[in-house]
């Protein structure tokens, strides 16, 4: 079993960076693929970025503002997102792989946190 708890959401304004964190529980975390989803009010909930045995990808709408890492040694993988905008506005989810691969398929997840919302102002 593994416990992800995403943290640093919250209001921004448009045009401001926050930095999304997402601990993970467990002794195999390197060996996880990751990714970052997000859903909207209304709508289904979206791939937004993932690091893994893929590599780093991002949805288009993101690139270039957002960027995914991680810290094997802190269980820990991170999403920075600068030049934000309205259309960010979410619940942003944490989601782990075991298999290792990432990506943006949701159904290759295995665990997926409780989520963090961000709000962005114009």
């Amino acid at each position: 079993q593994v416990q992800l708890v995403e943290s640093g959401g919250g209001l921004a304004q448009a045009g401001g960076s926050l930095r999304l964190s997402c601990a993970a529980s467990g002794r195999s975390f390197s060996t996880y693929g990751m990714g970052w989803f997000r859903q909207a009010p209304g709508k289904e909930r979206e791939f937004v970025a993932s690091i893994g045995r893929t590599g780093v990808s991002y949805t288009d709408s993101v690139k270039g503002r957002f960027t995914i890492s991680r810290d094997n040694a802190k269980n820990t993988v991170y999403l920075q997102m600068n030049s934000l905008k309205p259309e960010d506005t979410a619940v942003y989810y944490c989601a782990a792989d075991i298999q290792g691969w990432g990506g943006s398929l949701r159904m290759r997840y295995n665990y997926w946190g409780p989520g963090t919302q961000i709000t962005v102002s114009s």
